[in-house]
């Protein structure tokens, strides 16, 4: 762990951070070098969303099967979550740089089994290996950013890795809509994702070892000849110092509570400060998660599409948007985070999130009764044996839409002359979707034609617009403030793992609850969560925004309650809510 924590960077650590870069490229190498690990982390998280659409329509047994779908899109969480732990391991024992070197060879083969894949089960297997790169670059990365940075810009470079996933997010949308119309589409969606792990490797051959890991593994002049070449020559001893420092406090603490999983769980569990620190952590963690923000970065294109933009390319298109959104969401929290603080930006976030989701839900729910209606003669049009089974044997088909078509797992084929008029239900087919669009019909196998589609895009990308500058970024801010120092690993740790399992739960059940419950019931759904996270929030998150470590650790101890809820006597001895 970095001296003193994660610095979050102001306007005047950017332009010190511009000036010290400019006069030592040095640094910006080091930086860049390690960002593009984050980079590979946003590509490989958002690319699958719009992979997807073209994986089903490639293999018929993963466009009828939604948990299929539900497994390709979630394991690489799933290879996340020991990629992280792994990852760790690797990071204590060989060093930052290894680790590194380690997840750009997991994202490489990854990439190029998923390219090459020949059936579902092999894009899986694919999938779980960048799973893998993703949980080490994810901890890696800023690590060995924040260990090989001066002190006074370290928050502005370890922001950049956080600017590059959510670009490589970006990023992954425009290769996306680059590869439409290409042979192999998704073949290349996923391959294309090896070019920067092969550049990231080669680049990482050529730089040093954290000065930290070498320094503590008693490698001093290997760490001093690394810092000569990041700080001015009157500094370096001054930092050396610093160093030696830190390390003997950290060693001081492992020999007082341990240094191994358990012994550390045991210290941290037995004190009543640090178990205070993990409600609020994972609280916001959890609420992170379960606001559904992953459901829109791993599904976009077909919420787009359940909202009745049949087209794969239109989908991808706007979905870029939601996308462009997040980054620039990113941009916003660290310009105002210090400002107004984490608290009320979460708070503020929660209730824009819940806002735009509660909207959506009723989009939907219009959406799907206005549908179009099912015409027998439409249906019958094609060919008998080409309607929907279950069309043909309802017993009161005159009340079917095109909803009622989609649940009974058949296609609408729009009407030619106005898509919004009664239209065909048939049987999903690959020949009839090719027959429907041959008469120049739109064929709907996800959504319905609505004239309610366009807000539902609208109030998707507001959504992000409230999700990102609050509880996109704060939450990790406040897990590298809220605990104490000897305990901000295992606790930060905890609280990784719950974000990473409630990822996973999300991610592996989104289908299947839209399935089950419509777009507009899995919507409404999430909103109820956001206001559970929302009052939890409320309850066990303090405010630490300019408090020292050892004034949170004072402020834990003597437990926190929200201002509107501390009697007179304690109002003006804790930090206002």
């Amino acid at each position: 762990m970095v001296e003193g924590g994660i610095a979050k960077p102001d306007k005047t650590e950017f332009s010190e951070c511009w000036k010290t870069t400019w006069k030592t490229p040095y640094i910006m190498r080091l930086s860049l070098s390690a960002g593009i690990g984050g980079l590979l982390f946003g590509y490989d998280t958002g690319v699958i969303s719009g992979a997807l659409l073209y994986i089903r329509e490639d293999f018929q047994q993963v466009e009828k099967k939604t948990w299929l779908q539900e497994v390709i899109v979630s394991m690489a969480v799933a290879g996340a979550i020991f990629g992280a732990a792994f990852g760790g391991w690797i990071n204590d024992r060989f060093g930052r740089k290894p680790s590194i070197l380690v997840a750009d060879i997991l994202f490489f083969v990854g990439a190029i089994v998923m390219a090459l894949a020949p059936a579902p089960w092999m894009i899986i297997i694919g999938r779980i290996f960048v799973g893998l790169g993703v949980g080490m670059a994810s901890m890696t990365a800023p690590l060995y950013i924040s260990e090989a940075s001066p002190a006074r810009i370290r928050g502005a470079l370890v922001s950049t890795n956080g600017l590059l996933i959510t670009g490589g997010q970006f990023l992954s949308y425009l290769i996306n809509l680059a590869f439409t119309h290409a042979p192999g589409t998704w073949r290349w969606m996923l391959g294309v994702a090896g070019l920067p792990a092969v550049v990231q490797f080669f680049f990482m051959l050529s730089l040093p070892e954290s000065p930290r890991w070498l320094y503590r593994r008693n490698k001093v002049e290997e760490a001093r000849s690394i810092l000569e070449k990041i700080y001015p020559a009157n500094e370096v001893e001054s930092e050396l110092i610093a160093l030696r420092t830190s390390i003997e406090a950290e060693k001081a603490d492992e020999q007082a509570i341990g240094d191994n999983f358990i012994a550390k769980m045991k210290g941290a569990l037995s004190n009543v400060v640090v178990r205070r620190g993990p409600y609020a952590g994972v609280t916001v963690q959890v609420a992170q998660q379960f606001s559904g923000i992953n459901t829109v970065m791993y599904y976009s294109p077909t919420i787009v599409q359940f909202a009745g933009f049949a087209s794969n390319k239109t989908a991808l298109a706007l979905s870029l948007i939601t996308s462009g959104l997040n980054a620039v969401g990113s941009i916003v929290s660290m310009a105002f985070v210090d400002r107004y603080g984490r608290r009320r930006m979460m708070i503020v976030s929660m209730f824009g999130i819940i806002s735009c989701l509660v909207i959506l839900s009723i989009v939907f729910f219009q959406a799907a009764s206005h549908a179009p209606k099912i015409s027998q003669l439409e249906s019958t049009h094609f060919a008998t044996n080409a309607t929907c089974p279950s069309f043909l044997s309802a017993s009161n088909p005159t009340s079917w839409n095109c909803m009622s078509c989609l649940k009974a797992e058949c296609a609408f084929c729009a009407n030619g002359a106005n898509e919004y008029s009664p239209g065909a239900c048939l049987a999903k087919t690959s020949d009839l979707e090719t027959l429907c669009h041959g008469q120049h019909r739109t064929w709907f196998k996800d959504g319905c034609p609505s004239k309610f589609g366009f807000l539902a895009v609208v109030f998707l990308g507001l959504y992000i617009i409230s999700y990102s500058p609050g509880m996109g970024t704060v939450p990790w801010i406040v897990n590298s403030e809220i605990y104490p120092l000897k305990y901000r690993g295992i606790g930060g740790g905890i609280a990784a793992v719950f974000n990473w399992v409630c990822n996973l739960i999300v991610s592996l059940t989104f289908l299947t609850l839209t399935k089950a419950l419509g777009s507009s019931g899995t919507f409404l759904l999430f909103a109820g969560y956001c206001v559970i996270g929302l009052v939890f929030i409320y309850w066990f998150v303090p405010e630490t925004k300019g408090l020292q470590f050892e004034e949170v650790e004072k402020m834990l101890k003597s437990g926190y309650k929200p201002l509107a809820f501390k009697t007179k006597s304690t109002r003006g001895e804790n930090q206002s809510a």
